[in-house]
């Protein structure tokens, strides 16, 4: 194995999911597992300025080479791994020259991941990919991002001939539950502008994202016996039920591609006395955005009006909005992408992420910070791979940049 792989597997190995709704920050104490690993592996490569605090943040500095003065550049990526599927445990397994064709992931459980259903898997063949064993997640999403610093790092100091200026580290929790960074100091990471590792297949360059809210619906219910419920009960399944058929139909993102966005039923729980329902929302468009929040806004006050104001209950708060309209102000930025892509026979395949990232906060906390492949695929859950060589790029790509903004300034 080369050593990026060695670094991937060594991180995927250790449970780092995320948890909604928690209490804590992290979410998830388990994150701090990886997060103690990373320090120690960065003052063993030699940087400085190593640091673990009390949020589970991780930086560090790689000093400048040059004696001239250059923009500091800021590489991050996330630590946990969603709450969609399981990520304890995990059994990476790897597959050289793959052929083509359907690979058995767990044969008791019969799950294929196949070209049939999936066919990004066709661009690998010939080449080496990373599955699961069908139980969980693989932790492409983001641990191949943590993987190509860690090992872009290292090449830099390696290979002192490779002249770049100051560059910050930064590894976060929580990104997957839309808390990233709740508490990221950007002034103390003394970065000029950064980039997320967070993206999929080779060539994936992302300055757009999602404008994304969540919504959260508590309805309330009045539970009796059945044998006596006339006139009574109601029922606040049924109520939720009809909330949820009161959404259009074509916003769910089943039918939503490109820049279409949508509104998502996420989670539903409840009995008859009480019900929740939780949505996430998303649109590139901040005026569409707008519009399918007031969407659900307009539902629930339909049910109020039906039930009583006592018996629906709505809150809907933004996450984050679209870094693209900030990194319009910053187009040098991602053109210092779009040229280490180039001078490493890349071609940038420039997409509005279908989702979020980091960067999207960072951006409007005035660190702007488009996003950069790192070779992952069909992330959260058992059907995760990781291109090998997307990996390995991902690093070079970090690598170019680094050695672009030395000799450009």
């Amino acid at each position: 194995m080369t050593s990026i792989l060695d670094r991937f597997i060594r991180y995927v190995k250790i449970d780092t999911q995320s948890q909604h709704d928690s209490e804590s920050y992290p979410s998830t104490a388990k994150q701090l597992d990886l997060a103690k690993l990373l320090e120690k592996e960065l003052r063993e490569l030699g940087l400085s300025d190593v640091e673990l605090d009390q949020y589970g943040y991780v930086t560090a500095t790689l000093a400048s080479n040059i004696e001239k003065d250059c923009p500091t550049v800021g590489f991050i990526a996330h630590m946990d791994t969603s709450p969609d599927a399981s990520g304890e445990n995990v059994k990476p397994r790897i597959i050289e020259n793959y052929d083509g064709k359907d690979i058995l992931l767990n044969e008791e459980e019969n799950l294929i991941l196949s070209p049939q259903v999936f066919p990004n898997l066709l661009k690998y063949k010939g080449e080496s990919i990373v599955v699961t064993d069908g139980t969980t997640l693989l932790g492409a999403d983001d641990k191949a991002g943590i993987a190509a610093i860690m090992d872009a790092m290292r090449y830099l100091l390696e290979h002192p001939e490779v002249k770049h200026g100051k560059i910050k580290v930064g590894f976060t929790p929580d990104e997957e539950v839309g808390a990233g960074v709740e508490y990221f100091d950007v002034p103390k990471y003394g970065a000029d502008f950064a980039y997320t590792i967070d993206g999929g297949e080779t060539g994936e360059l992302e300055y757009e994202s999602f404008n994304a809210a969540g919504a959260r619906l508590i309805i309330k219910g009045v539970s009796v016996h059945p044998g006596t419920a006339k006139g009574v009960m109601r029922n606040a399944l049924l109520v939720a039920m009809e909330f949820q058929s009161l959404l259009p139909v074509f916003d769910r993102p089943e039918h939503t591609e490109k820049r279409e966005g949508f509104i998502h039923l996420t989670q539903m729980s409840g009995l008859v006395e009480e019900a929740q329902l939780n949505y996430i929302i998303r649109d590139h468009d901040r005026q569409l955005f707008e519009a399918k929040k007031q969407i659900v806004r307009d539902a629930a006050d339909y049910l109020q009006t039906k039930y009583g104001e006592d018996v629906v209950e709505l809150e809907i708060k933004d996450q984050y909005y679209n870094m693209g309209d900030v990194l319009k102000e910053h187009p040098e930025v991602v053109e210092l992408a779009r040229a280490a892509y180039r001078d490493l026979g890349i071609e940038p395949r420039e997409i509005p992420i279908r989702g979020g990232t980091d960067g999207s906060r960072l951006s409007f906390m005035g660190l702007p910070t488009p996003n950069i492949f790192c070779g992952g695929h069909n992330g959260h859950g058992p059907f995760e791979f990781l291109s090998v060589s997307g990996l390995e790029k991902s690093r070079d790509v970090i690598v170019k940049i680094a050695e672009l903004v030395a000799l450009e300034n």
